[in-house]
C-alpha cells in the first residue's frame, strides 16, 4: 500500500470519511485521496513524494503559489509577536485599509475567520438592516454550510427551501427561496410575489461551485435593479472571486460592464487571508452600523483578524497590487485554458473552457452551461476518467467537475505546457 492509503485508513477510523472537509474525500471521482506533505511554487507533493501541478491551490488562496517569501517572511514574523490577542492589533486596521482601497462599494468592514462565517453574518445584517427575514439565493452557487443555505428549491416560486442537509430544521430553512442562476425570468416573478419581504438576494457573481458559471450581464444588471426597486439589499458573495478574478474583484469587472454597478454588501474570503483562516464582509457606514457594537446586529469571533493570519493576507495582497500582476496571471490562466479547448478539439472531444483573471473551468459539453441544471449534464464517468489520467500525469485538478480550478502567479509556460501535453494523452486515452 502506498502511504497515501495508509494514511486514508488512519484517517478514516478518527476522522468522519478520513477528511475534514468532504470533497477531499474523493467520494466523487474515486479512489484514494492525496494526503499532501508540503507546497512549493505551483507545486504540491504528496506523502509518497510524488509531485503534481496544482490547480487547486487550497480552493483558491494561494494566487502567489506556495511559499511566497513575501508572504513566509511576514507571517514569520507575526508569529514572534504573538499567536492570537483576542485585542484589536493595527495589523487588522492597514488589512482593512487595503480592502477598502480596491472595493469602493465598501466603507467598513468586519474581519472574521472563515468565507461561512462571513456568509451567514452577512445575512443576518441584511435582515437586521431592513427589518426583513427572507432572502433568495440561486441554485448552484454555494455559500457556505450555514443551515438557512443548505437547501434547494421547492416545487414552485411560492414556496421556499427545504433542508438538503441532515440536522437542518424545516424552519430554519422556511424564509430562503432558491431560483435558477441566470433566469431573469424566474427572479422577476419572485420579486413580483416576495419583493417587499425580502431582506437580501445573495449571489456569486461567478460561481464557483458549478464548476465556472459567469452571471450574465443582463441577469446581473435586472438583479441590481430589482433589488434598488424594492428595497432588499444585494450580496455579493466574493468568497472567491475577490482579489482573484481581478484586483477589484468581480464586483469591479461587472461595474465596466454595467454603468453605476456596485453591490450593498460584500462578502471576501481566501485570498485575503492569503491560506491562513480568514475572511470580511463589508457595505456602506448606514448599513454597517447597524452591526455590534454600535447597532443590534450582533456578531464576534474569539480569532477574528488574528495577527497571523492578518499578516499573511496583508502580505498577499500587497503582492497582487503590484504594476502587471493581474495581466500577467489573466494571460497565463487564459493560456490554459485555450490549450485545453484546442487540445479536445484534436481528439474530436465535446469541451468548452472559461476564465477571468486567475480562475478557471471546463466542462465535457459542446458550449458553456448557464445555469447548475446545465452543468449536471457533464458525463460524470468521462470527468472521473479524465481525472485520474491527469492526476497519474501529475496534473492536480479539482477531484469533482462542478469545482472551478485556479493559476497562480507562480505557474509557469512550462507547466502550462506540461499539463497540456497531460492533458493530450488523456483525452486520447481516457474519453475516446
Amino acid at each position: 500500500m502506498s502511504q497515501n492509503d495508509l494514511l486514508f485508513e488512519r484517517a478514516q477510523r478518527v476522522i468522519p470519511g478520513g477528511v475534514n472537509s468532504p470533497v477531499r474525500a474523493f467520494r466523487a471521482v474515486g479512489g484514494t485521496p492525496r494526503f499532501i506533505a508540503r507546497g512549493e511554487g505551483a507545486y504540491i507533493v504528496d506523502a509518497d513524494g510524488k509531485r503534481y501541478i496544482d490547480y487547486i491551490g487550497s480552493w483558491g488562496p494561494m494566487i502567489l503559489g506556495h511559499g511566497h517569501p513575501a508572504v513566509i517572511e511576514a507571517v514569520q514574523r507575526a508569529v514572534t509577536e504573538g499567536l492570537s490577542f483576542g485585542a484589536p492589533t493595527e495589523r487588522e486596521i492597514e488589512l482593512a485599509e487595503e480592502i477598502l482601497q480596491l472595493v469602493p462599494s465598501c466603507e467598513q468592514v468586519r474581519l472574521v475567520s472563515s468565507g461561512t462565517e462571513a456568509t451567514m453574518s452577512a445575512i443576518r445584517l441584511a435582515r437586521g438592516a431592513t427589518g426583513r427575514n427572507k432572502f433568495i439565493k440561486f441554485e448552484g452557487c454555494y455559500h457556505g454550510h450555514t443551515d438557512a443555505l443548505l437547501v434547494k428549491a421547492g416545487s414552485g416560486l411560492a414556496t421556499f427551501g427545504h433542508p438538503t442537509s441532515a440536522g437542518v430544521p424545516e424552519a430554519t430553512a422556511q424564509h430562503t427561496l432558491v431560483l435558477e442562476y441566470n433566469n431573469v425570468q424566474a427572479l422577476e416573478e419572485a420579486f413580483a410575489l416576495h419583493g417587499k419581504e425580502l431582506a437580501c438576494v445573495i449571489v456569486e457573481p461567478i460561481a464557483g461551485n458549478m464548476n465556472f458559471v459567469r452571471a450574465s450581464v443582463p441577469f446581473m444588471t435586472r438583479l441590481r435593479e430589482l433589488c434598488t426597486e424594492s428595497g432588499a439589499l444585494l450580496v455579493l458573495d466574493e468568497v472567491m472571486t475577490g482579489f482573484r478574478v481581478d484586483l477589484r474583484s468581480a464586483q469591479g469587472h461587472y461595474a465596466d460592464l454595467i454603468p453605476g454597478f456596485k453591490p450593498d454588501i460584500s462578502v471576501f474570503g481566501k485570498v485575503i487571508g492569503g491560506g491562513m483562516p480568514l475572511a470580511a464582509f463589508g457595505a456602506s457606514r448606514d448599513i454597517m452600523k447597524h452591526l455590534a457594537p454600535l447597532g443590534g446586529v450582533y456578531q464576534a469571533g474569539t480569532l477574528s483578524g488574528n495577527p497571523v493570519a492578518t499578516a499573511c493576507g496583508l502580505a498577499t495582497l500587497r503582492e497582487i497590487r503590484k504594476p502587471g500582476f493581474f495581466d500577467a496571471l489573466s494571460a497565463r490562466t487564459r493560456r490554459l485554458v485555450d490549450g485545453l479547448s484546442a487540445v479536445a478539439r484534436e481528439q474530436g472531444i465535446p469541451f468548452c473552457a472559461d476564465s477571468q483573471g486567475g480562475m478557471f473551468g471546463f466542462f465535457l459539453l459542446p458550449e458553456l452551461p448557464q445555469n447548475y441544471t446545465a452543468v449536471m449534464r457533464t458525463d460524470k464517468e468521462q470527468f472521473n476518467r479524465f481525472f485520474h489520467a491527469m492526476l497519474d500525469a501529475g496534473v492536480y485538478l479539482a477531484p469533482a467537475l462542478y469545482e472551478a480550478g485556479f493559476v497562480s502567479a507562480a505557474h509557469t509556460d512550462a507547466d502550462i505546457d506540461a499539463t497540456l501535453h497531460a492533458a493530450r494523452d488523456a483525452f486520447r486515452q481516457a474519453l475516446r
